[in-house]
C-alpha cells in the first residue's frame, strides 16, 4: 500500500474512533442531568440554594398631590389624587457572620453536599422621615415593617429569633423585598421630621443546598463565613481575608456600599421577577462547596483529551510499519481505537462507585493490559507491547496529572506535548521519506 494511502487510512480511523468518544461524552452528559435532577430533589425537601439579603426597613405613606389630566374633552384641569408610596431605607451598617455545618446526602448513586448555616445579623439604621409638608400636600406616614430576603424559606430550621433595640420581636412570613422569599415584622409609626435610630439583631439558622450567597445592602458591610468544608469556591468579589487548610476555611469580606451594585437592584421598580438567582444577584458574596473529586467533570475532562491518545497511539503503529516494515491492518488499528475509547467508559461507572483515583488507576491497568495482550500478537514481539504499553501508561500517568492540577493544566498539556513532539521527531530524525513515499514495503510472514 502507497505511503499517502496509508497515511489516508490512518487518518480516516482516528476520524472514526471520534464517534464512539463522541458516545462516551454523551453518556458523561446524561449522568451529569441525572445528578442535577438529584441535587433538585435533595434541596425540595432540604432547602435550595440559598441567599440572603437585608435588613431593609420599609415605610409606606399616603400624600395629597396635586396632578394635570385631560378631561373628555382634552381640556386639561387640576385634580387631587392620593397617591400610595414608600421610603427605603437602607443600614449604615451591616455585619453578618456564622458558620456552615457541611453534610453529604446520599441519593442512589449521587452525592449532594447540603449544609446548616447558624447565622447572624445586626444592623443600624439612621432613618430621616421628612416632616410633614403641611394641609396643602398632607402626608400620612404609615406602619414601617422590616424585611429579611431568604431564597428559600424551607430551609429555615426553629424559628428566627430578631430584636429590634433590644426588643425581642415575632416574625411573619412574606415581604422579601424583592431579593426572594422572606420575613418581615411589622414596627411601631416613626414620626416625621425627626432622625431615628435602629439596631437591630437577627440569630437564625439557614438549611440549604451546596451553595450560598449573600447581598451586602449597608453603607459598610462585613460578612463572615466559616465551616469545616476544606474545598470552597468563593462566588463574587475575593474575600479581604482567607484562611484555608485540611481542617476548614474562614473568610472575610469588607465591603462598602460605593463598591456593590445591590440597592441599585433592590429599588428598580422595572424588574419584578423577585428571583434571588437573577443576573442582578452578581453583586452578592458567598461560598460554594465544591466537590473536588467530581468523577462526572473530571471525565469529561479526561475525554477532552481522548483524541490526542488515539492519534498518538496511531501515530507509533505508523511509525513501526514505516521503521521496522511491519504491517497492521486498519482493522487492528480500529480495535485498538475502541479499546482507548472503553477506558472512559470505564472511568466513568467506576467513578460513580469508588474514588476517582482508584477508578482511574483500575480502568488504565484494564486498557493497558488488554491492549498489551493484543498487541503481543499484532506487533509480533512482547517486548513492542511492552514498549506501546509503557507509552501508553506515561500518557494515562500525564492524563492524570492534568486532571488532578487544574491550575497547571495548561503548562503541564504544553509539556508533555512538546515532550511527544521531540520523541517522534527522534525516532524518525533518519528515515527517508523520499524512499518510503512509494510504497510501505510489506514484511514476510515469519
Amino acid at each position: 500500500m502507497r505511503l499517502w494511502m496509508k497515511m489516508i487510512v490512518v487518518f480516516g480511523m482516528t476520524l472514526a474512533i471520534l464517534v464512539p468518544l463522541a458516545m462516551v461524552r454523551g453518556v458523561v452528559h446524561e449522568r451529569q442531568q441525572y445528578r442535577q435532577q438529584v441535587v433538585r430533589d435533595v434541596a425540595a425537601s432540604h432547602g435550595g440554594a440559598q441567599s440572603f439579603a437585608g435588613p431593609v426597613l420599609v415605610v409606606p405613606y399616603r400624600q395629597v398631590v396635586q396632578v394635570e389630566e385631560a378631561d373628555a374633552q382634552d381640556v386639561v384641569r387640576t385634580a387631587t389624587r392620593v397617591r400610595e408610596d414608600a421610603w427605603t431605607f437602607f443600614p449604615t451598617t451591616l455585619a453578618v457572620d456564622g458558620d456552615l455545618k457541611p453534610d453529604v446526602r446520599r441519593r442512589n448513586l449521587h452525592q449532594v453536599r447540603v449544609y446548616e448555616w447558624t447565622g447572624s445579623a445586626r444592623a443600624q439604621f439612621e432613618v430621616d422621615i421628612p416632616a410633614d409638608p403641611g394641609p396643602a400636600a398632607a402626608r400620612h406616614v404609615g406602619e414601617p415593617y422590616l424585611s429579611y430576603a431568604i431564597g428559600d424559606v424551607r430551609g429555615l430550621v426553629g424559628a428566627p429569633v430578631l430584636q429590634v433595640d433590644g426588643r425581642r420581636r415575632t416574625l411573619a412570613p412574606g415581604q422579601g423585598y424583592r431579593a426572594g422569599e422572606g420575613v418581615h415584622v411589622r414596627l411601631d409609626a416613626l414620626a416625621p421630621g425627626r432622625t431615628h435610630r435602629l439596631e437591630t439583631s437577627l440569630d437564625f439558622v439557614l438549611a440549604g443546598t451546596e451553595r450560598l450567597s449573600l447581598l451586602p445592602v449597608a453603607d459598610e458591610n462585613t460578612i463572615t463565613l466559616a465551616s469545616t468544608w476544606s474545598h470552597p469556591s468563593f462566588m463574587g468579589s475575593s474575600p479581604r481575608r482567607r484562611d484555608i487548610d485540611a481542617s476548614g476555611f474562614r473568610a472575610e469580606w469588607s465591603i462598602p456600599g460605593l463598591a456593590s451594585n445591590a440597592r441599585e437592584y433592590l429599588l428598580d421598580p422595572g424588574d419584578h421577577d423577585g428571583a434571588a438567582s437573577s443576573a442582578a444577584m452578581r453583586d452578592a458574596v458567598g461560598i460554594a462547596l465544591v466537590d473536588p473529586v467530581d468523577a462526572y467533570a473530571k471525565t469529561d475532562r479526561a475525554t477532552k483529551y481522548g483524541v490526542l491518545f488515539v492519534l498518538l497511539t496511531f501515530v507509533g503503529f505508523f511509525i513501526f510499519e514505516l521503521v521496522k516494515q511491519l504491517p497492521i491492518h486498519p482493522i487492528q488499528y480500529g480495535l485498538v481505537g475502541l479499546a482507548l475509547a472503553i477506558f472512559f467508559l470505564l472511568l466513568l461507572s467506576l467513578g460513580e462507585h469508588f474514588a476517582f483515583g482508584w477508578s482511574y488507576l483500575a480502568a488504565a491497568v484494564a486498557c493497558i493490559g488488554l491492549i498489551t495482550f493484543y498487541l503481543s500478537a499484532v506487533l509480533r514481539s512482547v517486548v513492542r507491547a511492552l514498549g506501546f504499553a509503557a507509552m501508553l501508561s506515561t500518557l494515562y500517568a500525564s492524563l492524570y496529572g492534568l486532571l488532578v492540577s487544574e491550575d497547571n493544566a495548561l503548562v503541564l498539556g504544553a509539556g508533555l506535548l512538546f515532550v511527544i513532539l521531540a520523541a517522534l521527531m527522534a525516532v524518525t530524525r533518519k528515515v527517508d521519506w523520499y524512499q518510503l513515499g512509494g510504497t510501505v514495503r510489506t514484511a514476510r510472514a515469519s
